[in-house]
């Protein structure tokens, strides 16, 4: 239910979400990801929406990015506004093991909508996906938090830890964090951290 809460709600808000998206100052992280990223690297989009403003900024830089999200009218736009991006729809929680082999990682605003309690297993998999040097850049909650509250209008679910845990996972996950801070842009707030897998 909570998947299709998710997936039915990126649905309805998708054209006014990528309006707003910018609202989300997210490029000043992605030009730092870039800073770090050997050339021609291929990254792996964890619910990545309509692929912008992240992917296309990847991919002007010379990197290859595939694309996965649980919502298909996000999958439609991003294959629309980043047309060499390779796209799928997925519930990313469904991710095994050694499934991808990439050289970063970009999850943002996506792992709150996971149950908390797969959050360090959720970081293991990922870690799974990427050789020693790989980098991640993700968001996570600012705030212990689970249950509905409002997005442009629709339901949706959250389920976070605070900061400090986070950046534990994060570390149990065999990641040496490299920005670890708190972003208040759009009139939200989340914790923004790049780490590298050690």
């Amino acid at each position: 239910m909570k998947k299709m809460l998710i997936s039915d709600g990126y649905d309805l808000i998708a054209d006014i979400y990528l309006a707003n998206r910018d609202r989300l100052k997210t490029a000043k992280y992605v030009q730092t990801l870039l800073k770090y990223l050997k050339k021609s690297s291929s990254i792996l989009d964890l619910g990545c929406g309509a692929g912008v403003p992240i992917d296309d900024i990847l991919m002007k830089a010379g990197h290859s990015v595939i694309g996965l999200d649980i919502s298909p009218k996000q999958i439609m736009l991003a294959k629309k506004y980043c047309r060499n991006g390779d796209y799928s729809v997925r519930d990313i929680a469904q991710l095994t093991h050694n499934e991808y082999k990439v050289e970063g990682i970009v999850c943002m605003y996506t792992m709150f909508h996971l149950p908390r309690t797969k959050h360090r297993e959720m970081l293991d998999t990922y870690a799974s996906f990427l050789p020693t040097g790989g980098l991640m850049l993700l968001s996570m909650g600012d705030r212990e938090f689970e249950g509905e509250h409002q997005m442009y209008g629709e339901n949706m679910w959250s389920s976070q830890y605070g900061t400090a845990t986070n950046i534990s996972m994060v570390k149990q996950a065999g990641f040496e964090t490299i920005i670890d801070t708190l972003d208040n842009t759009g009139g939200e707030r989340h914790q923004i951290i790049m780490a590298k897998k050690l």
